[in-house]
């Protein structure tokens, strides 16, 4: 199915995007499916982020980053 571009960026779907389809009075309505209620991030990174080809170490990350402001400071 194509949906237009500036349909699909003001609504956020993306391709692979579950999407609900349902008639209505004579009209064909197209939607977004909800996320799960369990968590919201994980269905919007399995669902909308590019993938990673890598594990990222966040603890790492943050810890270079804090010893990196500390030294400018000084």
């Amino acid at each position: 199915m194509v949906i237009p571009k500036g349909i699909r960026e003001q609504t956020g779907i993306k391709e692979g995007s579950e999407v609900v389809v349902e008639a209505r009075d004579g009209t064909v309505l197209i939607r977004r499916a909800s996320p799960p209620t369990e968590s919201y991030v994980d269905y919007f990174t399995n669902t909308f982020s590019k993938k990673l080809d890598h594990t990222v170490n966040i603890k790492k990350l943050l810890e270079e980053e804090r010893v990196e402001r500390q030294k400018r400071l000084h």
